[in-house]
């Protein structure tokens, strides 16, 4: 029984994903749309539509191989197989856990990665983005396999020890130790964990930074830390971000959009970002991330002790890893229901920081440099309104211009 019903949510998370997909594949046009006049010219836009063909169709084989290997893995109960075949090795069960998580991983990495190789030095190579070398591709592959290994591995073991020997309100202390790993990392991302992967200098002195500090006192904002990234080496998609809180605070700009955007631009995009920080828009996502992690985590421990469930999977006896399978599988309607209202939130707020940036009478010069950032990463400025309900969580440039004129 629970294995049907495992199939069922899979299969039709499936269809719907790729549904959503097919909606946003037809609105794509041969001739540009009245509302991308001044915005896109006829060969940029020829450019945007191939692009957004070539990733579309990439992401279609991509799902339908991993949706394939899934169903067969179920089918003949390939997670309860390989939790069997560990337990002739293997006697402890947290051990057992993180070696059968990381075999999935491998696989699924084996399984994706030709994709990300293709995306990088095809796709993005054809349409002029990609700048990374497959030494910096292979670098960054090694780099994020030992991050995942490490961080991942100790907070998973901390986990498990939890659930397995804390018994029923274990998940609270889970919860407790995973929203200190990610206040931490909101904390010193920049500091520990970019630095693995690109260099970060302080911005010079000069007039870009003199304007960026004259908004900074205008807006009562402190800008003490702000740092160019040498982004061009592997894009050249350019973007900025702001990280951290109280005197850990920091603003990263790309090289590419230093490049890219004029001086007025680069400091409406700034706007826009402190913007968030101004009306607590960070503060409320982490919060909302923090209440999400409980309710997982919760949900997670009804879970743990069904041995019906470790029996669907083809395994003999209960285990945390095959609980947590079985979850993730089943809990994906739930995460759309609520990654909904999240992207709800989150386009509610983007907009507000619009606001924040026209407020200074930047709004211009915000709407010049996000179409200028649009027409330069070629992004899709017409999709479909179910696919944006359902996975944007920004607005469509279109409605951020509208809102800001």
């Amino acid at each position: 029984m629970y294995l049907l019903i495992i199939l069922i949510v899979v299969v039709l998370d499936f269809v719907w994903t790729q549904y959503l997909s097919y909606r946003n594949r037809k609105r794509m046009s041969p001739s540009i749309p009245k509302m991308l006049y001044g915005i896109y010219n006829d060969d940029d836009y020829a450019k945007q539509q191939e692009y957004q063909k070539a990733n579309s169709r990439m992401s279609m084989y991509n799902s339908l191989i991993s949706f394939c290997v899934l169903i067969l893995v179920l089918l003949y109960g390939g997670f309860g197989w390989l939790d069997i075949q560990l337990r002739h090795f293997i006697g402890n069960e947290i051990i057992l856990a993180l070696v059968f998580f990381g075999v999935i991983y491998f696989i699924n990495d084996i399984i994706t990665l030709p994709f990300t190789y293709y995306d990088t030095f095809v796709i993005e190579e054809r349409f002029g983005f990609n700048k990374a070398t497959k030494k910096i591709f292979w670098s960054d592959q090694l780099k994020s396999l030992l991050l995942t290994v490490v961080l991942g591995g100790i907070l998973l073991y901390l986990i498990i020890w939890l659930y397995n020997s804390l018994g029923h309100y274990a998940w609270l202390y889970a919860w407790g130790a995973i929203t200190f790993v990610s206040v931490f990392i909101t904390l010193f991302y920049s500091n520990i964990i970019v630095p693995l992967f690109n260099k970060q200098t302080p911005l010079e002195d000069g007039e870009l930074r003199d304007a960026i500090e004259n908004f900074g006192k205008e807006a009562g904002f402190s800008i003490n830390n702000i740092y160019v990234m040498d982004a061009s080496k592997r894009s050249s998609k350019a973007n900025a971000y702001f990280t951290g809180f109280g005197s850990k605070k920091r603003i990263v700009l790309y090289d590419t959009l230093i490049n890219d955007l004029s001086i007025d631009e680069i400091v409406a995009v700034l706007a826009h970002e402190i913007g968030h920080y101004k009306k607590k828009h960070t503060l409320q996502s982490m919060l909302i991330s923090v209440l999400y992690t409980g309710v997982i985590l919760f949900l997670l421990s009804l879970f743990l002790n069904n041995g019906d469930i470790a029996l669907a999977l083809g395994g003999h006896k209960a285990s945390f890893h095959l609980g947590l399978i079985a979850f993730s599988l089943l809990f994906s309607p739930i995460s759309m229901f609520l990654g909904i209202f999240l992207s709800i939130f989150s386009r509610k707020n983007e907009f507000e920081a619009d606001a924040y940036a026209a407020k200074f009478g930047l709004g211009k010069a915000l709407t010049s440099g996000l179409k200028k950032l649009s027409v330069k990463s070629l992004s899709n400025l017409n999709p479909d309104p179910l696919y944006v309900f359902f996975y944007y969580s920004h607005p469509t440039l279109l409605q951020r211009i509208e809102k800001l004129t």
